[in-house]
C-alpha cells in the first residue's frame, strides 16, 4: 500500500522496555493529539502488551492507518527478537497480523530505533540513530531511506559484554552516572570509527544523563521527535520499507 491519502490520521505506537506511548500523528508528521504513555507490563508476554495497547488508545480520538515500533528485529511483520521485553514468547509472534485483526486497521511494523530514525534524520548523507534506554537501539539512514536493520546492541563492545550489557539501563543503575558516561565516550568513538556518519542523534530514556560536550554533528533528540516517525513509515515506497508488513489492502 502506498503513501496516506489525504488527511489520512495515523496511530502511532511506540513500544518499549518500560513504556508503550501512543499519539495520533497527520500525515506530515504532526501531532494531532498530544501522546500518553503506559507502563509496559510485566512480564510484557504478547497478549499483556497488546491489552495493555488496548487500555492505552481506549479513548483516543479516531485514525485510519496504525504504525509500531517494536524494541526488537522485525521481519515481515513477525517478531524475531525482544531482549527487553524479557520473554521468549515474542520469538515468531505475527504482530502486524494480530494488532491488525484486533484494531481493523492497516498496519505497519518497525523496529522502534528504525522508526525514531524516520521522524529525526534531515535526509542528507549517512545518519545514525542510537536510543539509550532498557537497551541499546540503532538505526542506519542513507539520503533518508533505512538501511538494512543491524541489531548492534548484541555486539560484543567488551570481552564479556554487549552493548546492551556495557551501556543499557541496567549498567547505569548498577556503575553510576560517571562511569556510565565514561562507558559512553567509548561507544561514541567506536561508532565514530566504524560508521564514518555524517550525523548521529541520541534519543532515548538515558541521552539527558549524558555529562559531556558532544561533537557538533551530534545530537539530542525526544521521544517526541522519534513518534513522529509513525507518518513517515507510510511514505515509504512499498519495495523500500525494509522489515515492514502492511497487513491488510
Amino acid at each position: 500500500m502506498g503513501a496516506t491519502s489525504p488527511g489520512a490520521r495515523i496511530l502511532s505506537i511506540d513500544i518499549g522496555g518500560s513504556t508503550i506511548k501512543a499519539t495520533i500523528l497527520s500525515e506530515e508528521g504532526e501531532l494531532i493529539q498530544e501522546y500518553k504513555k503506559v507502563k509496559t507490563p510485566k512480564p510484557a508476554t504478547p497478549d499483556a502488551v497488546l491489552k495493555a495497547i488496548s487500555t492505552l488508545i481506549e479513548n483516543f480520538q479516531a485514525y485510519d492507518k496504525v504504525s509500531v515500533g517494536f524494541p526488537g528485529y522485525i521481519k515481515n511483520g513477525v517478531t524475531c527478537t525482544a531482549p527487553n521485553l524479557g520473554t521468549d514468547l515474542w520469538r515468531g509472534f505475527d504482530l502486524a497480523s494480530r494488532l491488525g485483526n484486533h484494531l481493523q486497521k492497516p498496519i505497519r511494523v518497525a523496529n522502534d530505533a528504525d522508526l525514531h530514525g524516520l521522524g529525526v534524520v534531515r535526509g542528507a548523507g549517512l545518519e545514525l540513530v542510537i536510543t539509550l534506554g532498557t537497551g541499546f537501539g540503532t538505526a542506519i539512514l542513507m539520503d533518508g531511506a533505512l538501511l538494512p536493520h543491524l541489531e548492534l546492541a548484541h555486539h560484543p563492545i567488551s570481552k564479556k559484554r554487549t552493548y546492551d550489557g556495557f551501556i543499557g539501563d541496567k549498567a547505569y543503575i548498577q556503575i553510576g552516572r560517571k562511569r556510565w558516561n565514561r562507558r559512553m565516550k567509548q561507544v561514541l568513538k567506536v561508532l565514530k570509527v566504524v560508521f564514518n556518519y555524517d550525523r548521529l542523534y541520541i534519543g532515548g530514556g538515558n541521552a539527558d544523563e549524558l555529562d559531556f560536550k558532544l561533537d557538533d554533528n551530534i545530537e539530542i533528540i525526544t521521544n517526541k521527535d522519534g513518534i513522529k516517525g509513525g507518518a513517515r513509515l507510510w511514505q515509504l515506497h512499498r519495495e523500500d520499507a525494509l522489515r515492514v508488513e502492511n497487513v491488510r489492502s
